[in-house]
């Protein structure tokens, strides 16, 4: 769940708790334990809730709709834009009762191969707290040298470019065709970044040095 960026979590019932064992197993993201609610009932873990989804991998002769977790994540993210919501999970062993999935409003699925369908609880939680991350706009931050180049900086490139050219006759301007359209197409595609302009424009910079020189 820390991970994700997703710290609210309610125990319900559980065999021991607290345990030294589970500190073991948070690996550090023990602010999550500190604040566990503990909770006799399922709902009693659901007061307050407005949208709950129980998370099973077997199919239910249950009145709550049916989806994946892809699903089941985005229509979630968007109830808790003003209410908030719950991911129920069943214990390792026997899962969740038909009776606690009938509480929820929706019963969602991680789609795996149906000859291997066994998947541990820990690894359920991460797949599912994977999708609501990516539901909210999760992504990976963008390195400080690995920034896209703005528009200005693009341009005067090309400006650079088209004057290198020139320079070095490659280009005539008197009959140009359509080489630094072209030029730019190829350019466009490769969404460059500041420092792929910076190395590019060293590069035109180094040739017209080394002309001067000849």
């Amino acid at each position: 769940m820390r991970t994700m960026g997703i710290t609210d979590l309610a125990l319900v019932n559980p065999e021991r708790y607290p345990d030294p064992q589970t500190q073991w197993f948070a690996a550090g993201a023990t602010d999550v334990l500190a604040a566990a609610r503990v909770c006799a009932t399922l709902d009693e873990a659901l007061q307050g809730t407005k949208f709950a989804v129980a998370c099973s991998a077997r199919q239910r002769d249950v009145a709550v709709p049916m989806v994946d977790v892809r699903a089941a994540a985005a229509e979630a993210t968007e109830v808790a834009q003003l209410h908030p919501v719950a991911f129920v999970f069943g214990n390792e062993t026997s899962g969740l009762s038909n009776d606690e999935v009938a509480r929820c409003n929706l019963l969602a699925s991680i789609p795996v191969d149906p000859a291997f369908s066994s998947l541990n609880v820990a690894a359920a939680v991460q797949v599912f707290c994977y999708e609501l991350r990516m539901a909210c706009g999760g992504t990976l931050p963008v390195p400080k040298d690995e920034q896209l180049a703005t528009h200005e900086e693009v341009e005067a490139f090309y400006g650079h470019l088209e004057s290198t050219m020139m320079q070095t006759g490659f280009l005539n301007p008197a009959h140009p065709r359509k080489l630094m359209l072209r030029l730019r197409r190829l350019f466009g595609r490769s969404r460059l970044q500041v420092e792929e302009v910076n190395i590019l424009r060293g590069i035109l910079s180094s040739l017209i040095s080394s002309k001067k020189r000849d």
